[in-house]
């Protein structure tokens, strides 16, 4: 008789907590909404993320400026990009990851009737500046891409807009993030904003080094363009490394480096990945003081695998330790590459301030000093004929001499150096059938190293007259088919 008692008692509380039956499927511990900072974080992780993986699922771009190659799979240093998903895996991470969770980010927080339009503006005007960024990665990875019908649940077949009409779009939109800031008030704090913690004078320095970057982009295709971009942002630009962008990864799973993640012992036992042959003997011919940052030795020596074939991991440098720590951060642009960047522009005339030598030797210096050495080893290294700025080229050609020295600075940053190349044309690059094959190896003829990614096959299926549309506009789906900026 008690139990019965206990159990009917216990009916009528439940009953007397719950109004319908569905009430009972609500998570009484867990949030049932995100909200503007949750989700702006997480679009700065998703975002880190597609940029620095090194999985052959979702990131290619080491293998394609030859920083790393393969031990085994072949696939991907061989340009095969249907044999993964890795259009696919690139495109969506960064419509459904980074985009979407911006624009529902922004959306909370114009509905947020709790906070100072001061604090709004520049909570806004972050989330812009990451967009911006976010959607310049798909133009310079695919070209024409869905933009103004994007992101909309309601419209599963977007059209794609012009690439060169997004990107002025996108200049039109980071200048009005920019006004927007107020400098004396934080914006997303809290944690929320993992890479300057709301401070908002470096998010504007971000955003002009970002206006600075695309600004360079457009050189070669519109210079009266570029050139007013660039000289307007040239004054508010990172000026040391402490001004980084910068995505700290943790010690933890699952907030950890992604490089650790496919190479530390401590996450994986696999070894598909070490240095290449063209990188490291560029390191080597250079004596360059950064090869410690970069690489291990094999005894007392580094040796880059032969790029493109199959590889022994013992036999070559494997990457460092420094690199694949679970706590390694990602960069998003730092000092050097700004750096680069204004001895670029100055070389090409702008008035960006200082001359292209001194920029250029403060992007030495700030790469050589990130990667552990002094500026003592940085004064050693540009005295080098091939490499003082003076010297470096035989025909004094600007292009040669930062790109060489841009590609080596911008190590473990595949994509952002697969942009660069394919935009100044340096290094001089070969693929795998142009190189000349270990004893017992052979590749197929007449590859070439792409300068864009492919729709992805969902496109194909899922929008497809759009896809088509977008393939003609630009001249063929095809990894050769150069993005409208790409003029040489």
């Amino acid at each position: 008789m008690k139990r019965i008692y206990i159990i009917l008692v216990a009916a009528a509380c439940l009953s007397s907590c719950a109004k319908n039956l569905g009430d009972y499927n609500i998570d009484q511990k867990n949030s049932v909404s995100a909200t503007a900072p949750t989700l702006f974080t997480a679009a700065l992780k998703s975002y880190s993320d597609v940029l620095t993986s090194p999985s052959v699922n979702t990131n290619v771009f080491r293998f394609y400026v030859q920083h790393w190659t393969t031990t085994e799979y072949l696939d991907e240093p061989r340009y095969n990009l249907l044999a993964r998903p890795l259009p696919q895996a690139f495109w969506q991470a960064s419509y459904r990851d980074v985009l979407m969770d911006l624009k529902e980010s922004k959306r909370l927080v114009a509905e947020d009737q709790f906070i100072s339009p001061a604090l709004k503006a520049n909570e806004t005007a972050q989330i812009e500046i990451m967009e911006v960024m976010a959607w310049s990665s798909l133009v310079n990875t695919y070209g024409n891409v869905p933009y103004k019908e994007a992101l909309n649940i309601s419209n599963t077949q977007p059209q794609y807009d012009d690439a060169a009409t997004i990107y002025s779009d996108l200049l039109v939109r980071l200048d009005a993030a920019l006004a927007a800031i107020t400098t004396s008030t934080d914006g997303f704090g809290g944690g929320a904003d993992v890479i300057y913690n709301g401070n908002m004078t470096l998010w504007k320095k971000f955003g002009n080094s970002l206006k600075l970057r695309l600004g360079l982009i457009l050189a070669d295709k519109d210079q009266a363009k570029a050139k007013s971009v660039v000289e307007a942002a040239a004054p508010n630009v990172f000026t040391s490394s402490a001004d980084n962008a910068k995505f700290k990864y943790l010690n933890t799973t699952p907030n950890n480096n992604p490089v650790s993640e496919n190479i530390n012992a401590a996450r994986t036992k696999r070894k598909d990945y070490i240095g290449a042959k063209p990188f490291i003997d560029k390191l080597n011919a250079l004596s360059d003081p950064r090869r410690a940052g970069f690489f291990k030795t094999v005894g007392s020596v580094y040796i880059g695998g032969d790029y493109g074939f199959t590889n022994s991991a013992a036999n070559f440098s494997n990457i460092s330790d420094k690199v694949i720590a679970l706590d390694f951060e990602a960069l998003l642009i730092d000092y050097s590459e700004v750096e680069f960047a204004l001895a670029e522009a100055s070389a090409r005339g702008f008035n960006v301030g200082g001359t292209a030598a001194s920029h250029y030797n403060n992007g030495v210096t700030a790469s050589i000093i990130y990667w552990g050495g002094t500026s003592t080893d940085a004064t050693t290294y540009l005295a080098r004929p091939d490499v003082a700025y003076a010297t470096a080229s035989a025909t004094n050609n600007y292009k040669e001499i930062i790109g060489n020295q841009k590609w080596i600075a911008l190590y473990n940053r595949g994509y952002d150096a697969w942009v660069e190349w394919k935009r100044l044309d340096f290094p001089k690059l070969s693929p795998p059938s142009a190189l000349t094959a270990p004893p017992g190896q052979s590749v197929p003829s007449g590859l070439q190293i792409p300068v864009r990614l492919i729709y992805p096959i969902n496109e194909q299926t899922l929008n497809g007259a759009n896809r088509s549309a977008a393939a003609a506009t630009i001249g063929g789906d095809l990894i050769t088919t150069k993005i409208f900026w790409d003029v040489n």
